[in-house]
């Protein structure tokens, strides 16, 4: 791991797969993230490149030509990230095309994701750079998992999500058999910016939302109040997850989706798919924002 520190917040980031899996406070040790137990999830916060959740048959089409990708894509769990950068407040990590990656992702490609400590605030900044002489499709996205309950006199059902402006808005359904989206939907929020979290919340997957108004979400406990906040300019979807015995809830910034059921698997028309012309750059990033109360 590799670690970073003001007087605020420490934070420790895992070479492999450049993930975030520690959130600390400095002054009185509260840890923020999930501590990854193996038994339930053994996951902190996957980076998601160049595509978010799955593809049917694990499988894409691009100029007529089939590719194999794994769920979320080729960072996550991958050794070959490598420390871009250190400064006195911000850690990057970087991840470039090579041949191996080429077989099933056949473009040439630079990503990096920085960490910027920002006082009580983490800046989580994706950069992805088209190397190639041809147009980038892709996806990118996060998947931070936030301890919950935070504290020990606490329970799951202490906390909720409160959203930025009230929502009427249905999460769309997933087919737990292959990880598709699926045609069905559910309403979740009828004029309400309040979620409770509940474990059987998550008994259908993950929850998905395509039309938030709110762009910045706090997870918030009965008895402590605002625990942390997620602000995700950047990103049009937004997934809530946990796995339904896991003390934790993932806040997941996305910008791209798994496939639908009925995708014809052409990558080019993906939904959510985002086109990055021959050497340019693209830029996105997110925050996370700790309660300065919980931190003394």
């Amino acid at each position: 791991m590799v670690t970073l520190e003001n007087k605020q917040l420490k934070i420790a980031v895992k070479k492999i797969g450049a993930e975030l899996c520690k959130i600390t406070s400095v002054r009185n040790n509260t840890e923020f993230m999930w501590d990854a137990n193996p038994t339930v999830w053994g996951s902190f916060a996957p980076n998601l490149f160049p595509i978010i959740g799955a593809l049917k048959n694990d499988t894409y089409i691009f100029e007529n030509q089939e590719y194999k990708l794994p769920k979320h894509g080729i960072v996550r769990n991958n050794n070959a990230v490598i420390l871009h950068q250190q400064t006195s407040d911000s850690l990057s990590f970087k991840l470039s095309y090579s041949e191996d990656s080429l077989k099933n992702y056949p473009f040439k490609f630079e990503f990096y994701i920085t960490y910027k400590l920002v006082g009580n605030r983490i800046d989580v900044i994706h950069t992805i750079k088209n190397l190639d002489d041809k147009p980038l499709y892709f996806s990118v996205g996060g998947h931070p998992a936030f301890k919950c309950p935070v504290f020990e006199n606490e329970q799951y059902e202490d906390y909720f999500l409160e959203f930025e402006h009230a929502e009427t808005s249905k999460t769309h359904l997933i087919n737990m058999a292959n990880g598709l989206i699926s045609a069905e939907t559910k309403p979740v929020f009828n004029h309400s910016n309040k979620l409770p979290l509940t474990h059987d919340l998550f008994n259908e997957d993950a929850l998905i939302f395509k039309d938030l108004k709110s762009k910045k979400v706090a997870l918030k406990s009965k008895v402590y109040g605002e625990v942390l906040s997620v602000s995700y300019n950047d990103f049009p979807y937004l997934g809530i997850w946990a796995k339904p015995t896991g003390d934790y809830v993932c806040i997941e910034p996305w910008l791209g989706i798994a496939d639908n059921e009925a995708t014809n698997q052409d990558l080019k028309t993906k939904e959510g798919i985002l086109t990055l012309a021959a050497n340019e750059t693209f830029m996105a990033g997110y925050g996370i924002e700790v309660n300065e109360n919980l931190l003394i």
